[in-house]
C-alpha cells in the first residue's frame, strides 16, 4: 500500500502566510526572494518546474539553505498564488453598480490568469487563506452586499462569476497551447478544416451541428472563442442574479 506524505502543519503554514517569517541568515537569503523567484520559474516554464533545488538554484544558493525559510513546496506555492493574488486590487472595486462590479471581477481575475497561466494548476478547493486572498474576498463581496442576497447567496454568486473565468481561462490557455505546439492559428486551421468537414459529413443527419459549427467558425475563424464565452457566459450569470433579486 502507497504511504502517504505526511500532512503539512497548517498552523505553521498560515502563520508563514501572514508574514511571520524567519529572520534572514547570513546569506541574506528571505522568504520573499524565494517566493519571487518561485514565481519567476512559474511564470516561464509551469508549476511542474518549480522545485526547492531549481529555486536554490535560480538564486544562487544551497537546495538546503531554503528548508529554513520554506519548509517545502506546497508552503512555497501557497505563498506564490497568494502573492499573485496581490496583484488584483489596489482599493475597493469602483464601479456604478453591482453588475459593473462583477464585470470589472471578472475582467481582473481573467487578466491575473493571463499574466500567471499556473495559478489554474494551483489552485485548490482548501485554499491557503493568506493576507491577499482573504482581502481579495473581502473586496469581492462589498459590491453585493445590501443588493438583496443574504450572505449565503452573495458567496455562491460569487462564486459562480469566478468559476466561469476559472474554466474558460482553462479553455483559453488549452487553444493557446494547441496554437502553439501546431505552429498554425486558428484562422489557418479552421481555413483548412472546414472544407473538409463540409465533404465528409454531406450526407449524415447533422444539419443542426454543422448550421452552428459553421456560424461560430464564420464569426470566430476558429471552432471557439474564449473571449466571448467569457462575456457571454458572464452576462447570462448577472442576467440570472438579477432576475433573483427582482422575485
Amino acid at each position: 500500500m502507497t504511504r502517504r506524505s505526511p500532512a503539512p502543519d497548517l498552523a505553521r503554514s498560515v502563520y508563514l502566510l501572514w508574514g511571520h517569517h524567519p529572520a534572514p541568515g547570513r546569506s541574506g537569503l528571505t522568504v520573499s526572494a524565494i517566493v519571487g523567484a518561485g514565481i519567476e520559474i512559474a511564470d516561464a516554464d509551469g508549476l511542474e518546474a518549480v522545485s526547492m533545488r531549481k529555486v536554490a538554484d535560480h538564486l544562487g544558493v544551497g537546495a538546503m539553505s531554503l528548508y529554513g525559510h520554506v519548509p517545502g513546496k506546497e508552503d512555497l506555492t501557497a505563498l506564490m498564488v497568494d502573492s499573485v493574488i496581490g496583484e488584483l486590487y489596489d482599493g475597493d472595486v469602483e464601479a456604478a453598480d453591482w453588475r459593473a462590479a462583477m464585470k470589472y471581477v471578472a475582467s481582473r481575475n481573467w487578466a491575473l490568469y493571463e499574466r500567471h497561466p499556473w495559478l489554474l494548476d494551483a489552485r485548490s478547493t482548501r485554499l491557503a487563506l493568506g493576507p491577499n486572498i482573504s482581502r481579495k474576498y473581502e473586496t469581492e463581496l462589498r459590491p453585493l452586499d445590501g443588493i438583496g442576497l443574504s450572505d449565503v447567496e452573495m458567496d455562491a454568486a460569487l462564486t459562480l462569476v469566478l468559476t466561469h473565468v476559472e474554466s474558460t481561462a482553462r479553455v483559453h490557455r488549452s487553444t493557446t497551447r494547441t496554437r502553439t505546439d501546431s505552429g498554425m492559428s486558428d484562422a489557418e486551421w479552421w481555413r483548412v478544416v472546414a472544407p473538409v468537414l463540409e465533404q465528409v459529413m454531406a450526407g449524415e443527419d447533422l444539419a443542426l451541428s454543422a448550421r452552428v459549427g459553421g456560424a461560430v467558425g464564420a464569426e470566430f475563424n476558429a471552432a471557439e472563442n474564449p473571449e466571448h464565452a467569457l462575456a457571454f457566459g458572464l452576462d447570462t450569470i448577472l442576467d440570472g442574479i438579477a432576475a433573483r433579486l427582482r422575485s
